[in-house]
């Protein structure tokens, strides 16, 4: 098949526009990058946890399951930058399975890092928990802690709905499905339940803490009535280790595990995977727009013609939020 030399050239040509192009908006979408990264500061935070440094996470709010900290717990025990990890708790606590997750992962870390929670103001309950998983437990005098229990609470509002004419109705597989419920008085039956899924539980958290604080069963038992107590008063119990601020914890780091007190310290947070996903689409996008002008396509690159569904079919699993 013969080919006009015209045609040819022409195509040598868009080629060599294309590959430039391409190029080009590759190289500017990396450019933007690297400057979307920056200004976020996780250019500056990777260059600071590269060094060796003290880290510090922050336990606060209510605590439930939280799979980005846990996953974060894990790099801070890989890293071998890390020498030690403060533990800062401001917590009323949470779900017992929030705490327990907590516990677990601070003690992993635990084998591999010396690591001490400091309680400022409150460490109450799962909050607790989370801490029985460091090394060591400082807390100021007044701060507040223990509340060592499990709790089931709902309400009864079928007086009420009895008196705007509403009337319960249900169709259920056993007498203990959905139970307790709101709706109606709970049943002897399943308040029965009820108290035994708490003292399951319970048992396991007064075990937990004898354990962990060398207490009787009888004592752990004794301490754990659901009261709340300050920091002079949990010492007292043998609840917690010492008395202070944050620079009593840096210095249980530098004298009990040898942690050279001139290391900085650094914060920690959980990784967000919707910050990286937005940067990643916007560079692709940004390479797209330089592609499609690059081969004339001002006006596509202008309004976004086929950005959408370029960007939307490069979308990678784990990033999806």
């Amino acid at each position: 098949m013969h080919l006009d030399p015209d045609v040819v050239l022409d195509r040598r040509r868009l080629k060599r526009k294309i590959g430039f192009w391409r190029i080009a908006a590759f190289l500017a979408a990396g450019a933007a990058l690297v400057v979307g990264l920056t200004e976020a500061g996780t250019i500056k935070n990777f260059a600071q946890q590269s060094t060796p440094h003290v880290a510090r996470i922050s336990i606060s709010g209510f605590i439930r399951p939280d799979r980005k900290f846990q996953e974060m717990l894990e790099r801070i025990g890989k890293s071998t930058s890390v020498k030690g990890v403060i533990v800062e708790i401001n917590s009323p606590g949470g779900a017992t399975s929030g705490g327990e997750a907590l516990y677990e992962g601070l003690r992993e870390l635990a084998k591999k890092k010396p690591t001490v929670a400091h309680v400022d103001s409150l460490a109450a309950s799962a909050a607790y928990m989370a801490a029985l998983g460091t090394d060591r437990i400082i807390v100021r005098r007044s701060a507040l802690t223990g509340s060592i229990g499990v709790i089931a609470q709902w309400a009864d509002v079928s007086e009420l709905l009895a008196k705007v004419g509403v009337k319960f109705e249900e169709v259920k597989s056993s007498p203990l499905k959905a139970e307790p419920t709101p709706f109606k008085p709970v049943s002897p039956e399943a308040r029965a339940a009820v108290d035994r899924m708490i003292q399951d539980s319970y048992g396991w958290f007064v075990g937990l803490v004898a354990e962990r604080r060398s207490l009787g069963p009888d004592e752990a038992k004794r301490l754990a009535d659901g009261r709340v107590f300050t920091g002079a008063q949990a010492l007292d119990a043998k609840l917690v280790d010492e008395l202070g601020g944050p620079e009593a914890a840096r210095r249980w780091l530098e004298t009990a595990k040898g942690v050279d007190k001139d290391l900085p310290v650094r914060d920690w947070k959980p990784r967000d995977d919707k910050f990286g996903w937005d940067l990643a689409q916007s560079a692709v996008t940004a390479a797209t727009r330089g592609v499609l002008a690059g081969l004339g396509m001002e006006d596509a690159a202008r309004g976004g013609a086929a950005l959408d569904g370029l960007t939307s079919v490069w979308h990678p699993e784990g990033l999806k939020n």
